[in-house]
């Protein structure tokens, strides 16, 4: 059975519909615990790229207040210190609404400049809250900053199916 867009077809229920865009988050938090053996910490926030993609394509998906709880649950997983990406999801997902203001129409080049501020943001205002100001790690930063960027288009995507099924079902 192929699932073609019936715009007045079944949909899901409301609480599931709603719930969808969270769990995504959250399960994009959740990679970050996977044990994954490598020379150089290059892994990516997926958590933040997962947000950062409903933001951009889906802006109605997530409350305003939705950055915060869910930068609680990466914080809680991941080893940062509590509260860092509280602040900064939330403050991208301000930046993300200072650009929605400022432009009416976006392709989505511009969605990909945006999240790549925005990553770069969080990542190096997290390299200043949890390493101290003499570690050397601005090359591996640097790698990660652009490793983050170019896996933007992959969380969009998948955002985009999750959105469709989520319409669709």
């Amino acid at each position: 059975m192929t699932t073609a867009l019936q715009p007045f077809g079944p949909t899901l229920p409301r609480s599931r519909a709603r719930a969808l865009p969270w769990t995504t988050v959250m399960a994009g938090s959740l990679v970050s615990i996977i044990p994954v053996g490598a020379t150089l910490p290059l892994m990516p926030p997926f958590g933040l790229l997962m947000l950062l993609a409903w933001r951009l394509l889906a802006p109605l998906a997530l409350r305003r207040w939705a950055p915060a709880v869910l930068g609680l649950f990466d914080d809680c997983l991941s080893g940062q210190p509590l509260g860092s990406a509280t602040l900064l999801w939330t403050l991208c997902f301000f930046l993300v609404d200072l650009f929605d203001q400022r432009t009416i129409f976006r392709a989505f080049a511009q969605d990909w400049l945006i999240a790549a501020v925005a990553i770069t943001f969080c990542l190096v205002a997290g390299r200043l809250l949890a390493t101290p100001l003499g570690a050397h790690v601005e090359t591996v930063l640097i790698a990660q900053i652009a490793v983050s960027i170019l896996l933007f288009p992959l969380a969009s995507r998948v955002v985009a199916w999750v959105d469709r099924r989520r319409i669709v079902e």
